[in-house]
């Protein structure tokens, strides 16, 4: 079924279903370089001395307060790290700007709002601003002098983007545009100086206008009481008769939702960065809360519910982790690649993560309930203490609930995961049928008991292998079966999307140990080894429950039961203590006190 890729060659967007990778090629977190390892442990001091210590205070909104840590972030280059050089900021490349998002997501409330003002109060005049625009609006955005904000979602606008009530229009001497119109949960809204907007032209062609704080018309609601992040800034925007100069207009007429989803997929992948150093950073808390607080003459950590709980977080966020920075080198490298080509640096990172969108939807899904499930059990962990708001777990636990609703909800990314794909298969950017068609005659064949394979990871690559043809065979057959009304069964488009979500993950798990183990020797890694092949072990029992919901919904008969064997093969999995590989990794944690991988 799989091609191999040869060393040198980058898999395009979703082309790891179909084609093998090479473990060398990826990269990992072992691959920084020493300036990004600088650049990440800045982030986690600036997180340390100056955000930590004033958290409460952060919490209770205290006036100014945000904006001057925005500033110091700023005066350390930590707000235009992807700037381009001539336009104030760093210059740096997409996975120090990655590492940046993690190294400062352990932040609560400061994280949200400073990711807002890079991501979406920025990049969009970044990557579709005129020069005169990006000129005026970038330097200022990049030292922190200005703060940027986003306003696309409505009140009856959310997940349904393109469906927004605002309007603009053409005032009769042609130099501003008049917006009407509301919108709401909008990050830094209470203290921005410009905000990208989206309103419709003419009531139907959906475009972006830069609107900066003061113009006529345009007014800032109350702050929000809210469940959590109770720090940031989220304000609702009011728009009457607001006068907007036609210079600010922000990309083409009609052509916002372009700038809107492309902003989003970069935006995806930055929040499970920052959820990844979250993640972190309560995993270390809790290790720490374990070893000191005693029960029964004895500390927690020492009780093996708890060591399985310690290294399922572990285990989880690392996996996450190694996704994350895999997709992010590859945008890098697309981003080099389109510019060598002559494309323009806006275009060529834009087309970059448009060609990972993909993976970016399904980083922002997993990394988000990655971090859900660590606050869940530091909160159990720390036990009626974890209630408390005198522990800092219970912040996380409150903080953590937006990133599946952020950036798109989970739902939606977990739709979008499965329609980009098929998408690009009937636009012949990936040929899906022809190894859906593979596995199709497989499972009619005799399997195939041939030699064995005795290299190192034979059976785990043979598992990921098996867990791409279970995918395969599910979605071909969910396609043929169910054709254009397979749009309307979202339950079966998300057990697809969560079989893919685990693959990618397995595989990138994997070839990050075949990696180390290369360069280390396996004797080096036995934990992170551990951790894998934990992973694995469970991918393959969560893939098969996905694989038979999806298969049950629409299969029957002979069809039905063909498949459903052929979904047990392609999960089945060799004996393997689970239990005393999570003892060996929580007693790793628990010994080093921390977090340490």
């Amino acid at each position: 079924m799989n091609t191999s890729v040869t060393s040198g060659q980058s898999l395009k967007g979703g082309e790891w279903l179909i084609k093998e990778s090479v473990a060398k090629n990826m990269f990992t977190p072992e691959d920084f370089s020493e300036e990004q390892k600088m650049v990440k442990d800045m982030c986690h001091q600036f997180l340390l001395s100056e955000v930590i210590p004033v958290i409460d205070r952060i919490d209770k909104a205290e006036p100014g307060l945000m904006q001057s840590l925005m500033d110091k972030a700023g005066e350390q280059g930590l707000l235009g790290a992807s700037v381009p050089e001539d336009l104030g900021g760093l210059g740096k490349d997409f996975i120090t700007s990655t590492l940046i998002n993690e190294g400062l997501g352990g932040g609560f409330s400061f994280s949200v709002a400073i990711a807002a003002h890079t991501g979406i109060g920025t990049l969009p005049i970044l990557y579709f601003g005129t020069e005169d625009q990006k000129k005026k609006y970038i330097p200022k955005l990049a030292s922190g002098e200005w703060k940027g904000a986003y306003g696309l979602t409505e009140p009856n606008s959310g997940s349904d983007a393109l469906s927004a009530k605002t309007t603009a229009a053409l005032s009769a001497d042609g130099k501003q545009y008049i917006l009407n119109g509301q919108k709401c949960w909008i990050t830094n809204g209470g203290f921005a100086d410009v905000y990208t907007v989206f309103a419709k032209i003419d009531g139907d062609k959906f475009s972006a206008f830069i609107v900066e704080r003061g113009m006529e018309g345009f007014t800032q609601g109350v702050e929000e009481h809210k469940m959590g992040i109770k720090g940031s800034s989220t304000v609702q925007l009011y728009f009457q008769d607001c006068k907007v100069p036609v210079e600010n207009l922000l990309g083409e007429v009609g052509k916002g939702h372009i700038i809107a989803f492309n902003i989003l997929n970069i935006g995806r992948l930055k929040l499970c960065a920052a959820a990844v150093g979250a993640s972190k950073m309560v995993i270390t808390d809790t290790i720490n809360y374990a070893n000191t607080r005693e029960q029964f003459k004895v500390p927690i950590a020492s009780f093996g519910a708890i060591k399985h709980k310690i290294a399922e977080m572990a285990i989880r966020t690392w996996v996450c982790e190694t996704a994350l920075y895999r997709t992010s080198k590859l945008i890098d490298d697309k981003e080099v690649e389109l510019m060598k080509s002559g494309k323009p640096f806006s275009e060529a990172l834009l087309g970059a993560a448009e060609e990972y969108a993909i993976e970016c939807a399904m980083l922002k899904v997993d990394g988000s309930e990655v971090l859900d499930l660590v606050v869940d059990e530091g909160v159990q962990i720390h036990g009626g203490n974890g209630f408390s708001d005198e522990y800092m777990v219970s912040r996380a636990y409150r903080d953590s609930r937006i990133n599946r609703i952020f950036e798109g909800t989970n739902e939606i990314n977990r739709l979008l995961t499965v329609d980009m794909m098929l998408k690009r298969a009937m636009k012949g950017k990936l040929d899906l049928m022809t190894p859906a068609m593979a596995v199709s005659k497989e499972l009619m064949s005799i399997p195939d008991f041939g030699s064995e394979d005795e290299t190192a990871f034979a059976a785990e690559k043979k598992q990921v292998l098996q867990m791409k043809k279970a995918i395969l065979m599910t979605a071909g057959a969910a396609v043929k079966k169910l054709m254009m009304s397979l749009q309307n069964e979202q339950e079966i488009i998300m057990n697809i999307a969560d079989m893919a979500i685990l693959t990618f993950n397995a595989e990138s798990a994997l070839h990050r140990i075949i990696k180390m183990s290369e360069t280390q020797g396996e004797a080096a890694i036995s934990i992170e080894t551990d951790m894998m092949r934990c992973y694995l072990n469970d991918a393959a029992d969560k893939l098969n429950k996905a694989g038979k919901e999806a298969l049950n919904a629409f299969a029957t008969g002979d069809e039905q039961r063909m498949m459903l064997l052929g979904l047990k093969r392609f999960t089945k999995t060799a004996a393997f203590n689970s239990k005393d590989a999570r003892r060996r990794i929580a007693d790793h944690l628990i010994a080093a006190k921390k977090y340490t991988f």
